[in-house]
């Protein structure tokens, strides 16, 4: 089956709902539905979307995911802060573990991810799009972490990702000054890995998911693994050995080479 188009739909901006959760052959897409309100996430989205990443973690015939969201506005302006402030005036000012858990487990899913950014992404939200694996935004887009401006100090795992991904000086940055950053600078500090026309945002996340898709499952799983691990300073050596072993005894293996001896594209079956 072909890959589904990556771009968002304009939908019925009144017809909001928890995230859709769609699959096309070996991809996943997990939709915002929330364009009224510039697709933020709500409590209940935190526990549609933990439920969709555990559903999508069993099953072993996707290999790829794609994180986007409703209309041409935004990707997403964030955790509810409506819901923040009800929680202060009721004496539970923590902020949502929810989301960082939300966020943990996007990070952690076994197969590759790309967070589609159909407009611009504020707050929560801009972690949501660094714990997938791969950021392709449309031009014109902006983000913008206001957490110092609302007397917010961010959660440790969103923290570690601001820092792994674009480095200690741009985090500080972001969430020292809390002031926007444009598309060139999304793209320059690494927060985007391409910056593309809004017409063209679906065709180039197609692309990049049918490629990723392509290739053989246990190596991309296993390796997006122990690069996180790297990244994250907790690199197990002995199960990225582990990992290889289990590859090179893999059908897969076998197939890619006999595909790379026949000058043929190799057919992976994931065992």
């Amino acid at each position: 089956m072909p890959l589904a188009a990556a771009a968002a739909p304009p939908g019925d901006v009144d017809a909001t709902s928890t995230p859709i959760l769609t699959i096309a052959g070996a991809r996943a897409t997990i939709r915002l539905n929330r364009p009224r309100h510039h697709n933020r996430v709500e409590p209940a989205d935190i526990v549609a979307i933990r439920a969709m990443l555990a559903d999508i973690a069993a099953n072993p015939d996707l290999h790829v995911l794609v994180l986007t969201g409703t209309g041409n506005k935004s990707f997403s302006s964030g955790y509810h802060i409506g819901d923040l402030a009800e929680k202060k005036a009721g004496g539970r000012a923590e902020q949502g573990s929810g989301f960082e858990l939300m966020a943990d487990q996007l990070e952690e899913l076994p197969i590759a991810t790309i967070c589609a950014l159909n407009g611009s992404v504020y707050g929560g939200s801009t972690d949501l799009a660094l714990a997938c694996d791969f950021r392709i935004g449309i031009e014109g887009c902006r983000m913008f972490m206001p957490a110092a401006r609302l007397g917010i100090h961010y959660y440790p795992g969103g923290l570690r990702r601001y820092v792994t991904r674009m480095g200690l000086g741009a985090a500080k940055k972001l969430f020292m000054t809390a002031e926007p950053i444009d598309t060139l600078e999304m793209h320059r500090i690494g927060y985007l890995d391409e910056v593309v026309p809004a017409d063209q945002l679906g065709a180039r996340v197609d692309e990049l998911a049918r490629i990723i898709a392509e290739n053989a499952p246990l190596a991309v799983r296993g390796m997006k693994r122990a690069l996180n691990k790297i990244a994250a300073g907790t690199m197990d050596v002995a199960e990225i050995e582990a990992n290889s072993a289990l590859c090179r005894r893999s059908e897969d293996h076998g197939e890619g080479i006999r595909a790379w001896a026949e000058k043929r594209k190799p057919v992976f079956r994931g065992r």
